[in-house]
């Protein structure tokens, strides 16, 4: 009995450490018209496509220029900066460089 209490306990561990179990965020119906419609306004130029597969958990490379949230998106999303592909938004916590939501 104890030798699976530690085997799940280790594996909790493992799956709690993984990327894909980063911490994601929940853009609301409203959130994504808004961030849409500020792109539009904004006349906001998408960065050419990033170089490599991107999911939420993954890390974005240091070439890729991150852009602080606007005010507008709420005090929800204040935290992240993004990245604007032209037909997908990147958001990211700005100090690991890790994609949280890909809109």
């Amino acid at each position: 009995m104890r030798l699976s209490v530690l085997c799940v306990a280790t594996a909790v561990g493992i799956l709690a450490a993984s990327p894909a179990l980063a911490q994601t965020v929940v853009i609301t119906p409203e959130q994504h018209t808004m961030m849409r419609e500020y792109v539009y306004k904004e006349k906001i130029k998408p960065r050419k496509k990033i170089n490599q597969e991107v999911i939420v958990g993954s890390t974005l490379p240091e070439e890729v220029e991150l852009v602080p949230v606007p005010e507008a998106w709420g005090p929800t999303l204040r935290t992240y900066h993004y990245v604007y592909t032209g037909d997908r938004f990147y958001l990211v916590e700005p100090s690991s460089r890790r994609v949280v939501h890909i809109e």
